[in-house]
């Protein structure tokens, strides 16, 4: 299936079935709003907001990596993410995501898709799995369960900003 290929979720099967189901038809729905942009439109903004799909596209690559590498399995940061600032610049990847072209991007998304599918296929159908950072509220471990739903919850919230963006930058809805 293309990146700019709808597809919807099967309406039944596993729990793990199910979750990864809905995360990649999420993951593929932000891949769509970005579909033939150019780097300049891919930085554009819908003011008074500063987000721009090009930075959704650069974040949600952050979300991806911290989420199933480093929380999950306990992994240091990966480049581009390694020797960042977070405290100084804690948007640093929406803020530099306009410099960076849409090949970039989306490479750095595809990657950390791929990356993320490769951990969940090592780890099977284990929802109770215990990640290896705890959780800095509840001072407990999240398990798989909750990353999976969490990663689905943050892709449809930024999908909803990315659609309001790609309106505004072309007219197309409904990708």
């Amino acid at each position: 299936m293309s990146d700019t290929e709808r597809h919807s979720p099967p309406t039944n099967g596993s729990e793990i079935v199910q979750l990864r189901a809905w995360l990649d038809f999420h993951r593929h729905a932000l891949k769509r709003k970005a579909a033939g942009l150019t780097q300049q439109q891919l930085a554009q903004t819908l003011p008074p907001s500063t987000l721009s799909i090009g930075g959704l596209l650069k974040h949600m690559a952050l979300v991806e990596d911290n989420w199933f590498s480093v929380v999950l399995l306990g992994n240091e940061d990966a480049e581009p993410w390694v020797g960042v600032d977070w405290e100084g610049d804690p948007d640093w990847e929406f803020r530099t995501a306009a410099d960076d072209s849409p090949e970039v991007l989306l490479g750095l998304l595809d990657d950390a898709i791929e990356a993320g599918n490769r951990t969940l296929d090592e780890i099977g159908d284990n929802l109770d799995l215990l990640a290896k950072v705890e959780s800095k509220h509840a001072g407990t471990p999240f398990d798989l369960r909750w990353i999976m739903l969490h990663m689905i919850e943050e892709y449809a919230r930024h999908n909803g900003h990315a659609d309001l963006i790609r309106e505004s930058i072309d007219g197309v809805t409904g990708t």
